[in-house]
């Protein structure tokens, strides 16, 4: 076998592949096999038609083209093995001239690996801003717990306050015409902690059960609707019930309800805990965020249009279907956002995308970080857990899927490139500045009138 190479491009290889006539016959004699496993021809069994006949009812140009196909994937792989070739993508066969009883010539083309110029990565000393901890932190997770365990009260003498719970008739509109989606029929609005627009909830309180009234409110400026953004909006208003929240008793008893507590102290002492964890679980991810940065940064990648073409399109695909499970069409996106808005976001996040894998590939490669079976046993069984299930049976629904396979060995060659980063690297913490509680301000003196 001969080939002939030729750069096109930045990154696009063009292969003039000579195959010796023996093997190209061998392998156009198996693909005539392989049809005439299933090929119907009268008077013959399945796989007993003579080849001349299997030729005849196939045609010799479809036999040929099922040759190549099955010829090619080995022969690449050869190709690439002994010239050190690194594709990214599956040759496309451009022309071909298969004439039986000569030489078969193949001209591909294929996508080879970008260069990557990498940076400093190693011996780096990187400036973290620790995670801050909110003064009220612990009072609020606090108030999420007795939340959970509060008793909802119907009131009826008196009006809402910005801590109840209202049931509500609501229809909006903009310039005197409705707005499509903005209405809702006993809907259940928690006035303390609402994700409706500003305003909206707040003017509910101080009304009553039994009340009609407008409202009127404004959308946000970055609102996602083009058509609402910063509009002055109305909305009709009609409360059916109010409810107050009663939050349980703090006490012993309370949270011995909770979970293996015998005090209000072994509460608070978990509560405290798990927001030190979350606390060091954010600083983790700031640290590997930083770090990770700090090396992509100081690499030197160019980056074909075809890839980054290839990505966009593959991030609409998933943007689609992440749309579709939230029952939005992306035809209805676009009534809020031009196609064009939305790719040049999607390009710029493909271009980092693409960086980052290729930086990281590159760091693997150079310091020999290969995949082991425990590594992807590992990457296995936290992929399960997320989906509910045992690894066993993942491997059963999606091990089959080389798309599926080829993305969990990536995220496992990311792990292994991440634990060697944060091993090489010096990660320092900057622990955030103490919040200072206002002092109050001393009151003024008065000058007292001495009586003389």
């Amino acid at each position: 076998m001969k080939v002939n190479f030729e750069k096109e491009g930045v990154n696009v290889i063009k292969m003039d592949i000579t195959v010796p006539a023996k093997e190209a016959q061998t392998a156009y004699d198996s693909a005539v096999r392989r049809f005439a496993q299933y090929v119907n021809i009268d008077g013959f069994r399945k796989g007993k038609a003579p080849k001349n006949l299997v030729e005849r009812n196939i045609g010799i140009d479809r036999i040929k083209a099922e040759a190549l196909e099955n010829l090619m994937p080995a022969l690449i792989r050869d190709i690439s093995a002994e010239n050190n070739l690194d594709l990214i993508t599956q040759p496309v066969i451009s022309s071909y001239d298969f004439e039986l009883g000569k030489d078969l010539k193949v001209t591909v083309r294929a996508e080879e690996r970008p260069e990557v110029t990498l940076g400093k990565y190693k011996d780096l000393t990187v400036n973290v801003q620790a995670a801050a901890m909110p003064q009220d932190a612990f009072d609020k997770a606090l108030e999420n717990v007795l939340n959970q365990y509060a008793a909802e009260e119907t009131v009826t003498d008196r009006a809402a306050k910005d801590t109840d719970i209202a049931v509500i008739d609501f229809d909006g509109s903009v310039n005197g015409e409705k707005i499509q989606g903005g209405e809702g029929k006993n809907y259940t609005l928690d006035l303390k902690n609402s994700t409706f627009i500003p305003g909206f909830a707040e003017s509910i309180t101080g009304h009553k059960t039994g009340e009609e009234f407008d409202i009127n409110v404004t959308f946000p400026k970055e609102y996602h609707d083009e058509k609402l953004k910063g509009q002055p909006a109305v909305f009709k208003i009609k409360i059916h019930e109010l409810k107050e929240k009663k939050l349980p008793e703090l006490n012993d008893e309370f949270a011995q309800k909770l979970g293996p507590f015998k005090t209000v102290a072994d509460l608070t002492a978990d509560i405290n805990k798990f927001l030190e964890s979350r606390k060091e679980q954010a600083d983790k991810q700031n640290s590997e965020n930083e770090v990770y940065k700090k090396v992509i940064d100081a690499s030197k990648v160019d980056i074909p249009q075809s890839m980054i073409d290839r990505e966009v399109a593959s991030m609409k695909e998933e943007y689609k279907a992440r749309l579709a499970q939230q029952g939005v069409s992306w035809e209805m996106l676009l009534k809020s956002q031009s196609e064009a808005e939305i790719i040049n976001t999607l390009t710029e996040d493909a271009k980092q995308r693409i960086r980052n894998s290729l930086v990281i590939d590159k760091i693997a490669k150079v310091e020999e970080l290969k995949l082991e079976a425990k590594d992807l046993e590992q990457k296995f069984t936290e992929i399960s857990a997320a989906y509910g299930m045992q690894p066993d049976q993942l491997i059963r629904q999606f091990g089959q899927n080389p798309e599926f396979l080829g993305t969990v060995s990536q995220q496992a060659v990311n792990d292994k490139v991440r634990d060697f980063l944060m091993t090489n690297n010096r990660v320092v913490m900057i622990q955030p500045e103490p919040q200072k509680t206002p002092k109050p301000k001393p009151a003024k003196k008065t000058a007292k009138k001495v009586a003389k």
